[in-house]
């Protein structure tokens, strides 16, 4: 596989770890926060083979930024939190960000 596949891998894993710290209740209740430990695993193992061939300043900002936006759009729907203009706008800044580096960005590995 490659780093790029790596990358989404551990960008899901993150994105449903982080959507079941809510459900976890401070890590009181059994099925979210086995859900919470495992996801954050898969991340993180997930995100240091991807590392291996994706600059690490440019993977953490894909990872953080694509997990930021996923995360703002579960909470709007799952948890009911509103977004409002000024949200909109730095989610948009964020997507705008992700896509200059995966577009424009000629940044090495090493």
């Amino acid at each position: 596989m490659n780093g790029a596949i790596y990358l989404l891998i551990a960008i899901v894993g993150e994105v449903i770890a982080t959507s079941f710290l809510r459900a976890s209740a401070g890590f009181t209740q059994l099925v979210p926060s086995v859900v919470v430990v495992v996801g954050y695993g898969v991340t993180f193992y997930f995100f240091s083979l991807a590392l291996q061939t994706i600059p690490v300043g440019i993977g953490y900002a894909i990872w953080s930024g694509v997990g930021i936006v996923l995360i703002s759009i579960i909470a709007f729907f799952v948890y009911g939190q509103t977004l409002d203009l000024a949200a909109l706008i730095g989610i948009g800044l964020i997507l705008a960000g992700v896509l200059v580096i995966n577009v424009f960005s000629q940044s090495s590995a090493h």
